[in-house]
């Protein structure tokens, strides 16, 4: 699919990861709907960035404000040719069982509620929307679906169990979402980032960053969101990958804790 004239919503758009793709697609010549809670971070780049980004207050988690989302989406560019999932929390750290007694479930679920439902809730929205799509003429495609996991998803450490699940769900959705949608043209792939120079790592303790960057392969730096919008972009243009779940994490393996 070409990043040229196509339509994409982009949750958790306002900053970080998100940012970095909108910035992207809209440089290729993309339209770019943003879905976030930060109205005001939201609106500026919209604003920033001109009539090919659109800004909408969306919380994933919620029915009613996703299908808004869309709704504002539809209304502005037409339709919609991309999701990409970014929108997410890191979640309580913290063991299972603390000094102060067991994890509160209500943290376990928050996690679960956004990173994990909020991505199936966009994603379900997205793919109705992209049936409707005529068919690509050259790749037979409808529509693609980029989701965001994480490292701790496969590899989380100690006190990550919240978000460890969350992300791990994503992962876990991924195959069956393919096979849901392949027979209409749509593709979903999973990116699972590892430390990167986001709002989310960037409150991280200095002497923690420095701990984690240690264990790096190369290069031994946190990522750049740049990076991770230009893996996004590769996975939307390239018809030919479905069902992937592709690592951008300088190598590294995650330790215990």
């Amino acid at each position: 699919m070409k990043i040229e004239n196509s339509v994409a919503i982009v949750t958790g758009g306002a900053s970080g990861l998100g940012e970095a793709t909108v910035r992207r697609l809209i440089a290729g010549s993309g339209k770019a709907a943003i879905f976030d809670l930060n109205e005001a971070r939201g609106q500026a780049l919209a604003k920033e960035l001109g009539p090919n980004a659109i800004f909408a207050k969306v919380d994933v988690a919620d029915e009613a404000s996703a299908e808004a989302g869309l709704a504002a989406t539809r209304d502005a560019f037409g339709g919609l040719n991309a999701c990409i999932n970014c929108a997410g929390i890191p979640g309580r750290i913290g063991r299972i069982v603390g000094k102060s007694g067991p994890m509160a479930l209500a943290d376990f679920k928050r996690a679960i509620d956004v990173n994990l439902v909020g991505t199936f809730n966009i994603c379900r929205l997205a793919a109705a929307e992209m049936l409707k799509n005529q068919p690509d003429p050259e790749t037979g495609e409808r529509g693609v679906i980029v989701n965001t996991s994480s490292l701790a998803g496969i590899e989380g450490q100690m006190g990550q169990i919240p978000y460890a699940a969350s992300k791990a769900g994503v992962i876990g959705m991924m195959l069956p979402m393919v096979r849901d949608l392949s027979q209409f043209g749509v593709r979903v792939n999973t990116i699972a980032p590892g430390l990167f120079e986001t709002p989310m790592g960037a409150g991280a303790p200095p002497e923690l960053k420095e701990k984690l960057i240690s264990t790096l392969e190369f290069p031994k730096r946190m990522g750049a969101p740049a990076e991770y919008a230009a893996l996004v972009v590769h996975l939307i243009e390239n018809s030919y990958i479905n069902g992937e779940l592709i690592r951008i994490d300088a190598g590294t393996r995650a330790p215990p804790r």
